[in-house]
């Protein structure tokens, strides 16, 4: 076997993920189009979708994002009237996120998209679930 056979691109498993993770990102764009969302903006709804009330400390560490990316991210969300930030009235320290009409009505929007990146992905149920499980363990692994 060639010594540098483990950095040939192919033999990457981080590349691989890389490139998956842009192609299936690349799938939702012209869905998130319509309700003028980035993907990071969609993700991170869809944590405030279901917790309602979250701090921005949870939201990151549920995002695996740091306060740098994600403040951006809710300023944005919060000029488009879909959430609010406030501080928290037990510890002023700590902002709580929650959503705003519009951003509850949204959600009634964006229900149908996690079904239609399925049906694009070509995978069959089994499949999906077998890789979502395998990258969820190799997640918690390395976290």
């Amino acid at each position: 076997m060639d010594e540098y056979e483990g950095l040939k691109l192919d033999n990457q498993l981080c590349f691989t993920l890389y490139a998956c993770s842009r192609e299936i990102i690349k799938l939702y764009k012209p869905y998130l189009s319509k309700l003028d969302l980035t993907y990071t903006q969609y993700i991170t709804l869809l944590v405030i979708w279901e917790k309602n009330a979250i701090s921005v400390k949870e939201l990151g560490d549920q995002l695996y994002l740091d306060s740098g990316t994600l403040t951006p991210v809710l300023k944005k969300l919060e000029a488009k009237q879909i959430i609010v930030r406030k501080r928290s009235e037990l510890d002023e320290r700590i902002m709580i996120v929650t959503l705003t009409e519009s951003g509850i009505n949204l959600k009634n929007r964006a229900v149908e998209i996690p079904n239609q990146i399925f049906c694009e992905t070509q995978l069959n149920i089994e499949e999906a679930v077998l890789l979502k499980d395998s990258l969820a363990k190799l997640l918690n692994k390395i976290t």
